[in-house]
């Protein structure tokens, strides 16, 4: 099969749909829907995310230096659309998708009940790249819906059914629990 050569773009896919909740003093509870995520680091647990400085929140999470991370799950589509659409300054993006504002145990930010996991995050440094404002975060708290664990402690992704984003087509996609192997097993097998 031949290969064809594209312009450079943003190729990776799919990406977690997640909702950030960020609060600042001077502003209101706030989400962004973020694809432009990634770990950077195990220990400690640390994420970055990318945001524009046009977007409402790139403010809130600079003023404040923390953010919550919540993940989505097929039934957070709707909400991760408008929250991707719809600016801060001008709805409480809350009230208008039904969102119910619970508080962290470290951060100040609010974590969101309705999706299944939530990750507190404070900001430990961040860069100017191009585009969007990078701020790298270290995982501070982890909170997962109980009844989303598996009995051995792990979450299980066939519950939570994840909600991911595919940036080169714009669309957003689920069912990606398909257990195909466990780490390490695929290359054991002759």
């Amino acid at each position: 099969m031949k290969k064809v050569q594209l312009n450079p773009q943003t190729m990776l896919f799919p990406l977690p749909a997640t909702l950030v909740s960020c609060q600042a003093e001077g502003f209101e509870p706030n989400i962004i829907t973020i694809s432009w995520i990634g770990i950077v680091c195990s220990k400690p647990p640390t994420l970055s995310i990318s945001v524009t400085p046009e977007r409402y929140s790139h403010q809130i999470i600079r003023k404040a230096g923390e953010f919550v991370v919540n993940l989505t799950a097929e039934r957070n589509l709707k909400a991760a659309d408008f929250c991707g659409t719809k600016s801060g300054r001008d709805v409480n993006k809350f009230e208008e998708m039904g969102l119910t504002a619970i508080p962290s145990r470290v951060i100040s930010a609010p974590l969101i009940k309705e999706c299944p996991v939530n990750l507190e995050c404070q900001v430990k440094r961040s860069e100017v790249l191009g585009s969007h404002e990078m701020f790298v975060a270290e995982i501070v708290a982890l909170h997962i819906d109980e009844d989303l664990l598996k009995p051995n402690g792990r979450p299980d992704l066939d519950k939570i059914m994840p909600l991911v984003y595919c940036p080169v087509a714009g669309e957003y996609r689920g069912g990606l629990t398909k257990l195909l192997s466990r780490y390490g097993e695929a290359a054991r097998k002759k």
